[in-house]
């Protein structure tokens, strides 16, 4: 920042001057830094929110959908951050020894910048593919899996635009029924292609029929292949063989391994009798269940705290850090409050958690059931603290002390009709499983096993960098237009002041 000497000879506080003159200017740059720092607040609490609802989507939850979560066998791993095994009903008590050389990956590419003759502008969606060079009858192809007789085509026409080719494709199948997915961002002037899964047999490739047509909408691999990544299965070896799947998921002789992440060396799989039993696995669902709910629900009630504005720098330096840090916990405890999508997956959950099943029992009738069937519920709405009132309590449950004393339905339920409840509980966590994965799927402005638009949030925060940019221009221009202004008069002055010396000067000479 330039050093600027001012005031000398008006004697005027030109900063002060200044920084009042451009104050507006600096409120919409303190503004936009603010917002921009609180929404990275927003995404953190995101963040931290989505990880516990993925933990127990694929955790406890994922378990209990299977009949294996309700038999006499588990299996540990000795690194959990690397797979996750769900332990079946003819699953062989034995320790294995599995290694992850490969996790599966979907065909990704990136298409090269699209521009519009020799004036390398940018290519919109309304672009004419004539201008681009195409012409009628030329076509677009990709081979899917490395199968030179599926493929996936369509056709140019007279008057097509980039957006109806880009119709076409994402409406196009191939010959065996595959689809891909299909994006022109016109920001980048490129196409997007991915597979639509994971793997091998998914993965597509530029058709070399057609490579020349395609070239000219980007659509190429460069030498070096930098902006293209095949599909790929993952690969594990266990106990020395290699097995290859289309996903991370592996089914091998009643064990079902999802691989999570490539090892460098090998990791221990213990199958044995688990002597812990339904109860403790139900009762570890509900916990995590309850846990994420009062999350749910601590956020949501939590105070909006409006009247707690961002701070700017120049208040910072006027507080202490301790003062500080509490008014910023203020904001950002009450970041999530009333959100609309913790509200909407909150119920969801709940409105499954309470729904009737039907079961058929040993005795071959079949009645609708649900939790409080087991002896589990709620608490009383106004005895309950705001944020645990969705908590599930178990009848018996020796560490509540809310329902200890109570008689145990589900223990003895488990005693007398096992399969009665596997049923219930499977069929329950199923149910509550599905409404998640399609609370999670990937959209347009969301990533994929994520309930928040993290998309979205992102493009947010790369437009506040623009706003922030713009108003420190503007601010500059402001402030640099005003010192000039400021200077032209001090030098004005300087002059006017020299000459009234000089001619006081010979006045006095001369007398």
């Amino acid at each position: 920042m330039p050093i600027r000497i001012t005031g000398m000879n008006s004697g005027l506080d030109t900063e002060s001057i200044i920084t009042a003159l451009t104050q507006t200017k600096q409120d919409r740059l303190d503004t936009a830094k603010g917002n921009q720092k609180k929404l990275t607040w927003k995404q953190d609490k995101w963040k931290e929110l989505n990880k516990k609802v993925v933990s127990f989507y694929n955790g406890a939850l994922s378990n209990m959908r299977f009949s294996s979560a309700y038999t006499k066998k588990t299996t540990t791993v000795s690194n959990n951050n690397a797979a996750t095994v769900i332990t079946g009903e003819n699953a062989m008590e034995a320790t294995q020894s599995l290694e992850i050389t490969k996790l599966a990956k979907s065909a990704y590419l990136t298409g090269k910048e699209v521009t519009v003759g020799d004036s390398n502008t940018k290519a919109t969606k309304e672009t004419k593919v004539k201008d681009l060079g195409l012409s009628a009858g030329d076509e677009i192809k990709f081979t899917i899996g490395g199968n030179s007789a599926d493929v996936l085509s369509v056709s140019i026409e007279d008057g097509d635009t980039i957006d109806s080719v880009l119709s076409k494709l994402k409406s196009a199948t191939s010959t065996n029924g595959t689809s891909l997915n299909f994006n022109y961002d016109e920001n980048n002037g490129r196409f997007y292609v991915s597979s639509k899964s994971a793997g091998a047999a998914a993965s597509f490739a530029i058709d070399e029929s057609a490579s020349e047509a395609m070239s000219k909408l980007g659509l190429a691999v460069k030498k070096d292949g930098s902006n293209y990544i095949a599909g790929s299965s993952a690969e594990i070896v266990l106990n020395g063989e290699t097995y290859t799947s289309d996903s991370n998921t592996f089914e091998i002789n009643g064990l079902t391994i999802t691989a999570n992440e490539v090892t460098d060396s090998p990791i221990t799989l213990t199958t044995k009798q688990d002597t812990s039993g339904i109860y403790d696995n139900i009762k570890k669902m509900l916990k995590e269940y309850n846990d994420l709910m009062k999350e749910f629900a601590t956020l949501y009630n939590a105070d909006k705290a409006s009247s707690y504005k961002m701070l700017t720098d120049d208040q910072k330096e006027a507080m202490s850090d301790t003062e500080v840090e509490e008014w910023e916990n203020k904001i950002k405890s009450g970041l999530l409050s009333g959100d609309d999508t913790i509200a909407t997956v909150r119920n969801a959950m709940r409105d499954i958690m309470s729904s009737g099943i039907d079961v058929k029992l040993k005795d071959g009738t079949v009645k609708n059931l649900s939790l409080s069937s087991f002896g589990i519920s709620t608490g009383s709405y106004f005895s309950t603290e705001e944020n645990e009132r969705d908590a599930l309590h178990i009848d018996g449950d020796p560490d509540d002390s809310s329902t200890s004393g109570n008689t145990d339905l589900l223990k003895s339920m488990i005693s007398t009709d096992p399969d009665a409840v596997m049923n219930f509980f499977s069929d329950l966590s199923k149910s509550l499983y599905g409404k998640l994965s399609d609370l999670m799927k990937g959209t347009e402005y969301s990533s994929s096993f994520t309930i928040y638009e993290d998309k979205l949030m992102a493009s947010q925060y790369s437009a506040y960098n623009t706003k922030i940019s713009d108003a420190q221009d503007a601010l500059t221009a402001a402030q640099d237009k005003l010192y000039k202004k400021f200077s032209t008069m001090e030098t004005a002055l300087s002059k006017i002041n020299s000459s009234s010396s000089s001619l006081s000067g010979f006045f006095n000479s001369g007398s």
